[in-house]
């Protein structure tokens, strides 16, 4: 999931960091960070759901069991990055929401006015 600011002053594509890299970037914004580790939650909850459909469906025979599991993961993985990307899951979105209100405080009271008094 894409997050799209008007504000956001950086070229970077946050999906094209790695997790670790991704908190200490000075040129995302917090809201992008954010938005970012939503999606790649989100990806890694779709990659277990997969992974566990999976098992019962397509049970290898012994001599198939390593290619069909690094196929498998392969497939499981590009599957979970193409639905979380698309954003049609709707785990992220929801996420970064809460996370954006819990962690962005002062970003939330910045973007509402504060009520004047009279």
């Amino acid at each position: 999931m894409k997050v799209h600011n008007a504000q956001t002053h950086s070229s970077i594509d946050p999906s094209q960091l790695p997790l670790e890299a991704l908190a200490g970037n000075t040129k995302l914004s917090d809201e992008e960070k954010v938005g970012e580790v939503s999606r790649q939650f989100e990806a890694v909850l779709l990659r277990q759901i997969f992974q566990d459909i999976r098992k019962p469906v397509l049970a290898p025979k012994e001599s198939d069991a390593t290619v069909n599991g690094i196929y498998s993961d392969m497939i499981n993985n590009q599957l979970a990055d193409s639905i979380s990307r698309s954003g049609t899951f709707g785990l992220a979105r929801s996420l970064q929401g809460q996370l954006s209100r819990q962690v962005l405080p002062q970003a939330q009271e910045t973007l509402s006015p504060s009520p004047k008094s009279s």
